[in-house]
């Protein structure tokens, strides 16, 4: 059953079409819109509730800091690549597609410079991981999948 929202995007309501892996990462973008939603609101809006959340990671709020207001910028397009990926991989978008693979890369090349760079090695454990998931994405079946559009 195909619910049809625009011609441009379908939603195809069976999940045996869907790849399961491409099921599993439209999951993965859309938890991915939680942390960095929270992060960009804890900048914008200080206080005593988003405390907790600066204790997972002390740094991150003086790194933050450093960046200033574009620090929220950045945290809200984060969050829309997020929610974009997610959505455009679920609804079989091209564009989401290659808003996951160029969201992973870019992904990967922070962690590669947050080693290098800043000697944080423990960046590193993304690499084998995001590596992985981008080869899945860039896989000739996953690359055919958004390729090919079914009709009603």
């Amino acid at each position: 059953m195909t619910v049809r929202l625009s011609p441009a995007i379908d939603l195809d309501m069976s999940p045996a079409d869907r790849p399961l892996g491409l099921t599993i990462l439209s999951v993965f973008f859309a938890l991915g819109t939680v942390p960095s939603t929270a992060t960009a609101l804890a900048l914008a809006f200080p206080g005593a509730w988003s405390e907790a959340m600066w204790r997972l990671k002390p740094d991150a709020r003086t790194d933050f800091a450093r960046l200033g207001t574009w620090a929220i910028v950045l945290m809200v397009v984060v969050a829309a690549a997020c929610a974009g990926a997610a959505v455009g991989l679920w609804t079989r978008q091209r564009w989401g597609h290659w808003l996951a693979v160029v969201g992973l890369s870019i992904n990967l090349l922070g962690d590669t410079l947050n080693a290098l760079v800043r000697g944080d090695w423990r960046t590193l454990i993304g690499l084998p991981i995001g590596g992985a998931i981008l080869a899945y994405l860039l896989s000739y079946r996953v690359r055919e999948w958004f390729g090919r559009r079914r009709t009603v």
